[in-house]
């Protein structure tokens, strides 16, 4: 009998609104995630006191952890003091370390993880993803999907603007990466996932049309969504495809080779335009493309150009050089053109000029 439908794993509750963190309560109990409140509360630096003084009161029983986050060790530590006591979940709150911090030790020790963002900074709120800190390097472990997801404005609008802006870089770079999977799937015949693909670009998209800009509740809504089914359309294929291409290959390059150039979502914003116009200069349709893609990072104040980044033309060589030696199973436009490195140099001095 052939398979007709299939099942997809999805969050019990996504919430993105302002005062979520304090109706966190409410949350657990109407989900039935905790009736009692008997749950492991994880929280980022700076924002402990802040914290427990909105929930607390409404969690008498809750136990607060307050942690660095953002490294596997730090991942290790917590699972530990989660099995100290028999908590009905975890609930990290904070930013993308936090949440990702939390997700590994949830996912290690069989626990229902409640994601509470504070920041827009990446996709990593509702992914089956958790990139930690190890060894000198950022790998990526498999991690469960969370019970439930929320995104507290109030706490984004306190937050750094440059946190926002990642989460655009971010989001956007999601176009460059379907469009390097299609590609796969042409020239090797990588399969596709048709749902993935439509949850991940239409919130790409979303963002790139909105007209808003980061004052705006409604901008930010839809930013906040588009990263969150960003994250689900990976948990869907299995796999980092829909949301990670040529892009990110040029981000992860950066922070192998200039450490702290820039956030994540910055870089893969840069590494995005710059992989269009890799593809408009092969194909005119996509001409179209680069400029709205362009428009949008300068309409929010985000990098666009090597010097945009604090780098040299030869630097940014450097890195899409680099850039395939990162992630050598996967297909993308890079890999596809295959430049030499004086042809690389000559592609990013003509970038540089056709974004100005």
């Amino acid at each position: 009998m052939p398979l007709l439908i299939r099942s997809v794993q999805t969050p019990l509750s996504i919430e993105v609104r302002r005062g979520a963190v304090e109706g966190l309560a409410a949350l657990l109990t109407d989900r039935r995630i905790s009736a009692g409140g008997d749950v492991a509360v994880v929280v980022g630096p700076g924002q402990g006191q802040r914290i427990v003084e909105l929930v607390g009161p409404s969690l008498e029983r809750a136990e607060f952890i307050n942690i660095s986050g953002g490294t596997l060790d730090s991942a290790l530590e917590l699972g530990q003091r989660l099995r100290g006591r028999n908590f009905d979940a975890v609930v990290g709150i904070g930013g993308g370390k936090t949440i990702d911090t939390t997700k590994y030790a949830a996912t290690r020790y069989g626990l229902p993880m409640v994601s509470v963002a504070t920041s827009l900074a990446n996709d990593g709120i509702a992914s089956p993803i958790a990139t930690l800190d190890h060894d000198g390097g950022r790998p990526s472990y498999s991690a469960h999907i969370p019970i439930a997801v929320v995104v507290d404005l109030d706490f984004v609008e306190a937050g750094p603007d440059r946190s926002t802006r990642a989460g655009i870089g971010e989001t956007l770079s999601n176009i460059n990466a379907i469009a390097d999977w299609e590609l796969a799937h042409r020239m090797r015949g990588e399969p596709i996932d048709g749902l993935a693909v439509a949850m991940a670009r239409s919130g790409a998209e979303a963002v790139v049309n909105h007209p808003g800009d980061m004052s705006d509740d409604g901008f930010l809504t839809v930013l906040a969504e588009s990263l969150i089914t960003g994250g689900l359309a990976m948990a869907i294929c299995g796999s980092s495809r829909p949301a990670s291409g040529g892009c990110h290959e040029i981000s992860h390059a950066l922070d192998i080779l200039f450490p702290g150039t820039a956030s994540h979502g910055e870089q893969c914003g840069v590494g995005a335009l710059f992989c269009t116009f890799l593809r408009a200069s092969t194909d005119k349709a996509w001409a179209a493309r680069f400029e709205q893609l362009s428009a949008c990072l300068a309409r929010h104040g985000l990098p666009r150009t090597p010097a945009d980044l604090g780098l040299t033309d030869e630097q940014f060589v450097d890195a899409v050089e680099f850039a395939p030696r990162t992630r050598p199973d996967r297909y993308t436009i890079l890999e596809h053109l295959a430049l030499s490195r004086d042809e690389l140099g000559e592609r990013v001095a003509d970038y540089a000029d056709a974004v100005h």
